[in-house]
This record gives C-alpha cells, structure tokens and sequence, in this order.
C-alpha cells in the first residue's frame, strides 16, 4: 500500500527542511511531495537537499497546485499538510491508518477543538474560521469542526474524483463540501497546532482571501443545492411582489378602485421571474442527481480498474 505526502510549498525555506525532515522520521514508507509554486527562497532546493520528490506548477495559487498533485500521483492514501511547519508529522500515522485500515475517505485534523486558538494570534483569523464553520454546517446540515485546515488525508476514490474549481486558498473548503454532498465517509482528528516559527511569513490575507472563501461558498450552495438556492431566491421576490401588492389590494377592497397600475405591472413582472426562478432551480436539481449518479459510476470504474492494477 503505497502513501504519498503531498505539501504545497511557497517561499518556506524558514521551516520546509523539518517539514520534510519530520515526514521522513516517522513514515519512511512514503513518498515526499514537495509542489514549489513559484518560490523565490530557494524551498525548491532546500526540499531536494533533504530527500522530497520536488516537482514545479507555475500558476500561482494553492488550488492550481493541489490540482497538479491530484492529476500527476497515484497512491493509496495521501496525506496533504502545509509547508509552514504549523502541524504536528505525529498525526499523520493515524491519519495513514483511518484511510487503509478503515477506508475513510478524508481525514481531517481538526486545529479549533484543540490549540489553534491560543497558538493564532490573528483574531479575524480567528472569527472567519468560526463564521465559514458554522455557514458550511448549516447550509451542508453537517457538524464538521474544522472546515479550513491545511492537514488532511484522503482515498485514492476522493482524489480521483475530486473536481478542482478553486484556485487558491479556499480550496479547503471545496474539499470538505464535496465530501460532504457526495456521501464520502469523514473523520476528523484533534491536532495540535502550532503558530508559524519567526522569519516564516503566513500568506493568507485575511479580508481578500475572507471574501474568495465567501464566494465559494455562495457558489457551493447554488451548484450543489440548487433547489435551495433557487426556492430561497423565488421566496425572496415573492415576499418583495407581496410588499407592495397588499396596499394595492386593500385600497381596491376599500375604495373599489386599482390604483398605481405601474406598480402593479412591475408586481406581475416579479411574480413571472420568482416562478422561473424556481422552475431554475427544479430542473438544476434534477440534473445535479443525475450527475452524482454518474459520479457513483465513475467510483465503481476506478475501484474496479485500481483492482485489475
């Protein structure tokens, strides 16, 4: 059974030599991934130094190279943890056992039930963990504990099946909403986390990468729970139309005249676009089950092809 680390690197020459160093101690059995996105540090050769397969993807952005590793590796389990030397190598063998042994689909190590609150000095960090945690499990009626963490394990099935949209950091949460409307068995560890090491910079800045992880989200529910989405959108128009149609109305019931015809045309106009609106989000859900049918066809083509290698 064949594992494989995968860690993204950008400019983490202050701390990738233990990150590599601490996977080798304790799981000599795998392969080191180390994907340089760009670094100007020297990473790239420190990483080489010290025995990572070191490979290079030129598009800037932690997405792009996530998806590079998908596509490029072929393991049994694999193991993604940042460069920046803020998670322990230690969990990572019970994260390798959860994928082998019980065929759990991803792993995640779970930072905020353990120190990343007092480690992480960055309180709007702290916040936008919260807030993404709590829209993911109630838009996705799931209890996760931690959505963006960086130290994750999956299957061989996830990996190859996962379709990467995302470019940058809010990848993480793409990960965990796939996982979650395509019934992919989840466990989640309590890790340690650790803040970043002096002279090691984080690359995150907190209200543009907020805003992308936002609108991932905003675009997660419109394409995995179009119904929803779509319903709450036509509610929306029709309470609108409502609005200003009950004055209308009442004046008609009292006087016997209609009043502000204007009004009224723009009412009906509504009403026509909150009705197609949620015939939208019928036939977009109609369409979302048949692709999660063919997504459980292709899991079965490649179990049955990993089995025939």
């Amino acid at each position: 059974m064949k594992t494989a680390i995968l860690i993204p690197c950008y400019n983490e020459s202050a701390t990738i030599e233990k990150v590599v160093c601490d996977f080798k101690r304790l799981m000599p059995h795998a392969d080191i991934y180390v994907y340089d996105n760009n670094s100007t540090d020297g990473s790239d050769q420190i990483a080489k130094d010290n025995g990572a397969i070191v490979r290079y993807e030129y598009k800037q952005g932690k997405g792009n190279v996530v998806r590079s590793m998908f596509r490029d590796i072929n393991a049994d389990c694999y193991i993604m943890v940042d460069g920046d030397d803020t998670y322990p190598a230690e969990s990572a063998l019970e994260f390798e056992k959860l994928v082998l042994e019980k065929n759990v689909d991803m792993v995640i190590g779970d930072r905020l039930s353990s120190t990343y609150f007092e480690e992480n000095d960055r309180p709007f960090h702290n916040v936008g963990n919260k807030m993404v945690r709590w829209l993911i499990n109630v838009f996705f009626s799931s209890d996760l504990k931690d959505i963006m963490t960086g130290m994750r394990a999956f299957s061989f099935d996830f990996v190859k099946s996962f379709p990467i949209i995302s470019k940058e950091f809010e990848i993480e949460t793409e990960m965990s909403v796939f996982a979650l409307m395509n019934n992919f068995s989840i466990e989640e560890i309590p890790i340690d986390y650790r803040d970043r090491v002096e002279g090691s910079e984080s690359k995150l800045n907190t209200y543009r990468d907020g805003y992308k992880v936002l609108r991932m989200i905003f675009t997660l529910v419109r394409n995995q729970r179009p119904l929803f989405f779509f319903t709450t959108a036509s509610l929306i128009l029709l309470i609108i139309a409502a609005i200003y149609f009950f004055p209308i109305l009442f004046k008609y019931f009292s006087s016997g005249y209609v009043l502000r015809i204007p009004t009224l045309i723009v009412i009906s106009t509504v009403v026509i676009v909150a009705a197609l609106t949620f015939f939208t989000g019928a036939i977009l859900h109609v369409i979302k089950r048949q692709n999660d049918a063919q997504l459980e066809n292709h899991l079965t083509l490649v179990r049955l092809n990993k089995k025939d290698d």
